[in-house]
């Protein structure tokens, strides 16, 4: 506990830091504090140039921060958010100090001379490499390693966007990708003493100031529920545009790296000139659609030209976050939305940013699949409860849909193409590459469901294991009865307690025989005994039994 306050603090720092940095470039390089609030005006600096300095600001934060990357951190490059999650999934949450200074500069630098991105991404990262570092530094455990990682993103979220709540999901449902009390308490602490410090330093505002939205009219969750179905189409195609443009740009350039987002600048550098409202971050922007202030195809272009710069920005091998040019896309889509629906029913569709803040949940859910991180950090942006029902069921229909579309997120995507599966073996491990069906035991006799519970408390006390399969009377599969759950059955009242073990079998989570040993680890590990059954490749007879033993003894099978 005392360490992820610890955490906290130097998050919400590195914060303090970074958006100084940001702010610092941004001014140096454009002449303005938020270009995107000004599109098109000249820079101070250079008057003589007009608005085509966007064509050299690209180009000059390219050769800054090209260079630094490449030499020191090159997983500085990109938005940051799947590099932490590999390490806490197979890295045992160690991450390189030198990662926090370097995407402090490199991001600051990207978004400051024009990159389209983000800076929750950047800050992430950096509050995960200092909860790393700080767990190397006290040699804490593996698992308190990825704890302290898991903090350090909870903090830099929390700051970035003064949002408590939502750093603490994040990291939950993004970093450790598991729910438990201790994990949550350490979160907490360290999102609450990042925020405090943020509150500080930025003041106690949220990083966006929306009006007030109510739903007005039933047939409203209606039109909801059709813009969350959109929002999933429009955030996985945002994820499949991201790195069809990556490719893109790894198949063009054939120069050194570290010249390559300088190279890469000029085509940015055309596509702010055409488009200036995509300079940095773009938060002014958002706000402004929020409130209605475009026109449908105005809308609709600036939703395509943040597909286009923020995936060539991240490409050329920029530094920068995908959550805030999601929250974007998604602010755009359902701005247009809105219009067109208030539009054709004037009296029941309600208030048009209503739409944009729950296309801005919905899309992200759609991008990222995290419903429970959409719904809090856009409700801690409003403080509007009333617009929680329509958000919960946009952001739901998003999350259900993307899934049935596509099995990766904007952020497992990254790793997959690498051919990294954040579920399996890390790439060259002794353990994890080989078939379930090589390697596990014999299936023990099974139970029948009509055993009284001293009967299988007994043959569970002379197995050797913590758990046994259970049949029903026709010998088909029927889960498996745990010691656990005999042994707490039997200290119950006699007039609680099940007289067979037919009421007490719990069908655990599926291992097949033909299953990579390094995702059935997870199911095994994540169990109540000593094993699981291993099913055949239709999933419905046991054929084996996998416990930590066998597992183990694939050491000696590796290749």
């Amino acid at each position: 506990m005392a360490l992820a306050v610890v955490v906290g603090a130097g998050a919400g720092a590195g914060s303090v830091v970074f958006r100084w940095c940001i702010k610092t470039f941004t001014r140096l390089l454009s002449g303005h504090s938020d270009y995107a609030a000004s599109p098109g005006a000249d820079n101070p600096h250079l008057p003589w140039l007009g608005p085509y300095f966007v064509l050299l600001a690209p180009v000059v934060g390219g050769l800054l921060y090209g260079p630094l990357v490449s030499r020191f951190a090159k997983e500085a490059r990109g938005h940051g958010v799947p590099e932490v999650m590999l390490a806490v999934a197979q890295r045992g949450g160690r991450i390189s100090p030198k990662v926090a200074v370097v995407k402090t500069l490199a991001s600051g630098l990207c978004i400051g001379s024009g990159g389209s991105v983000g800076r929750e991404g950047p800050i992430v990262q950096i509050g995960s490499a200092l909860g790393s570092t700080l767990g190397r530094l006290t040699k804490v455990t593996e698992g308190r390693m990825k704890l302290l990682v898991a903090c350090g993103a909870a903090g830099g979220i929390a700051a970035t966007f003064n949002a408590p709540l939502a750093g603490v999901f994040f990291a939950m449902e993004l970093i450790l990708g598991a729910f438990s009390a201790e994990a949550f308490g350490a979160a907490v602490l360290a999102s609450v003493t990042a925020s405090i410090i943020g509150r500080a330093a930025f003041g106690n505002t949220p990083f966006l100031t929306l009006p007030d939205f109510h739903v007005d009219h039933l047939a409203q969750y209606g039109l909801f529920a059709v813009l969350g179905v959109g929002a999933a189409a429009v955030g996985v195609g945002f994820s499949r545009f991201l790195y069809l443009i990556e490719d893109a740009c790894d198949w063009i350039w054939r120069g050194p790296e570290w010249l390559r987002p300088a190279v890469g600048g000029v085509a940015l550098g055309l596509v702010l000139l055409l488009l200036p409202e995509m300079y940095g971050v773009g938060y002014p922007v958002l706000q402004k659609a929020t409130e209605g202030g475009y026109a449908v195809g105005f809308l609709l272009l600036l939703l395509v030209g943040k597909m286009v710069a923020t995936s060539l920005t991240i490409g050329i091998g920029g530094s920068g976050g995908v959550f805030a040019p999601s929250l974007f896309i998604g602010a755009m889509l359902g701005s247009a939305y809105g219009i067109g629906v208030h539009h054709m029913l004037p009296h029941s569709a309600g208030a048009v940013g209503a739409y944009a803040l729950v296309g801005m949940g919905a899309v992200f859910a759609g991008a990222a699949r995290a419903p429970i991180t959409a719904v809090v950090i856009l409700f801690e942006l409003t403080g509007e409860y009333s617009i929680i029902l329509p958000l919960m069921l946009a952001i739901v229909l998003a999350t259900a849909i993307s899934r049935l579309l596509t099995g990766d997120t904007i952020y497992t995507l990254k790793l997959r193409r690498r051919g990294i599966d954040l579920e399996g073996a890390a790439p060259g491990a002794r353990i994890g590459t080989q078939r379930v069906g090589a390697v596990m035991e014999p299936l023990p006799s099974p139970l029948p469901v009509s055993t009284t519970l001293p009967d299988a408390a007994d043959l569970l006390s002379l197995s050797g294991h913590g758990a046994l399969p259970v049949v029903d009377d026709g010998g088909d599969y029927a889960g498996v009865i745990t010691a656990q759950a005999v042994a707490q059955a039997l200290a119950e009242q006699p007039e609680d307690a099940p007289a067979r073990i037919g009421q007490l079998a719990e069908a655990p989570a599926s291992v097949l025989a033909d299953q990579p040993l390094g995702q059935a680890l997870h199911t095994l590990l994540s169990s109540g005994g000593t094993g699981v059954p291993v099913l055949d490749s239709q999933g419905g007879k046991p054929v084996g039994w996998l416990s930590h033993q066998s597992a183990l003894r694939a050491v000696h099978t590796a290749p």
